[in-house]
């Protein structure tokens, strides 16, 4: 029972944080581990967990994407859905082991990565110049690294945009949510097909998460950022040290 409470606390409160600035994956694959879920079906059930979260999210921001939505988006779909079924290929084809070994690399990225990517993102702003070919050469690495692993692919997206020239967070940050569901959507499909998901944890975090995706819209408008992103930053950091101690 204490694990489960563990597991449904850390997929609301991701639900939430990835409808806000990303990093979500920071408490449920952690949390997946600790429960005893080898590393790659973790990963895989993470992926499936939050799914839920990103579209009710998506909901909480429908007007937002609305005043971005054009023709751009269905190429940017387009590209996050490749990217998807790649990184999960990839994901299914790595041994337990190497996965382990690279799961604390991969934390610490992200981590650094959610804490210096506002910056780079703003300093580099706009020097895509609308062009929609970089955006989506771009866009497309960033996917295979969100359905292979997740934890910062929210910084990734928002950065991307901000190299775009679009400025209306809100709106960004909605569309976020249509390309990083989308993607781990269609992983997820692949790990279920698959037989990598562990069932009865990743529903008790999917509903979580899908709570906590449509009620993060509304906390992000009434938090300042900057507890927002420390929490995060500082969970992030302590989950890598971990997984860097434990393993050899």
């Amino acid at each position: 029972m204490t694990v489960y409470l563990l597991l449904i606390a850390a997929a609301f409160v991701a639900g939430a944080l990835n409808s806000v600035a990303g990093g979500g994956s920071f408490l449920t694959f952690p949390s997946l581990v600790f429960a005893g879920v080898p590393a790659v079906i973790a990963n895989a059930s993470n992926t499936v967990a939050l799914v839920p979260g990103a579209m009710a999210s998506v909901i909480g921001y429908r007007k937002d994407i609305e005043r971005l939505a054009d023709k751009r988006l269905k190429s940017w779909f387009v590209t996050s859905l490749a990217g998807g079924i790649a990184s999960a290929a990839l994901l299914l084809l790595t041994p337990e082991v190497t996965f382990r070994r690279l799961a604390p690399w991969l934390l610490l990225f992200a981590t650094l990565l959610f804490a210096f990517g506002n910056r780079v993102s703003v300093a580099l702003r706009g020097r895509l110049h609308s062009s929609q070919a970089l955006m989506l050469a771009l866009l497309f690495p960033i996917a295979v690294y969100g359905g292979y692993f997740g934890g910062g692919i929210g910084i990734m997206i928002l950065a991307a945009f901000r190299l775009y020239g679009l400025t209306d967070i809100h709106g960004m940050n909605g569309i976020k949510s249509i390309l990083g569901g989308s993607l781990n959507a269609v992983a997820a499909l692949i790990f279920i097909s698959a037989h990598e998901v562990y069932w009865r944890p990743t529903l008790l975090m999917m509903a979580a998460a899908i709570l906590g995706g449509y009620t993060g819209p509304i906390i992000a408008r009434r938090l300042p950022p900057r507890i927002i992103r420390g929490v995060v930053i500082a969970v992030g950091a302590a989950m890598a040290a971990y997984f860097f101690y434990i393993e050899p």
